[in-house]
């Protein structure tokens, strides 16, 4: 999978490479992900612009921590060849005050929240989801949990 990364209004870091790594450990928990022909966008934004989108398409008047807008439903994901012209997945944007709140809250570094954050929405993007269902939601924590811990990242689920 390609990233298509624009950083705006987060601080001096390398999200770039924290992007790429969360996206290739994702592509290998679900490798849906893997496919070549895949490109995701990666918006690493404000609260502001964030809470903006949320009111947008998903009607919600508040910020929240990271926002995924697939473009492919999973079906199409899962029927892809992997030769072929570029399909984009879809679209993710993650609010750096929400995220370095939560990052303090859990005493964990911003670095491995937005990991966390990333790997969630593009399993959104693969058509993961923990709204439905209670096992929907354990099947998708757990999914991640793995995935995270690929990377050094602790069950951000554990109490």
């Amino acid at each position: 999978m390609q990233l298509d990364i624009d950083i705006e209004d987060w601080p001096a870091g390398d999200w770039e490479a924290l992007a790429g790594r969360a996206a290739a450990a994702a592509g290998e928990g679900e490798p849906l992900l893997a496919n070549p022909r895949l490109i995701a966008s990666l918006l690493f934004t404000s609260d502001g612009e964030v809470h903006v989108l949320n009111r947008e398409w998903r009607e919600r008047d508040k910020p929240t921590n990271v926002l995924s807008f697939p473009m492919l439903e999973r079906e199409e994901l899962e029927d892809l060849a992997p030769d072929g012209p570029p399909v984009m997945l879809g679209d993710i944007a993650l609010a750096l005050g929400t995220c370095a709140r939560e990052a303090g809250e859990k005493g964990i570094s911003l670095e491995s929240h937005a990991t966390h954050l990333i790997v969630h929405g593009l399993l959104h993007l693969a058509g993961h989801d923990h709204v439905e269902s209670d096992q929907q939601a354990e099947a998708m924590e757990r999914l991640e949990t793995r995935i995270l811990a690929k990377l050094g990242i602790a069950d951000p689920y554990g109490d």
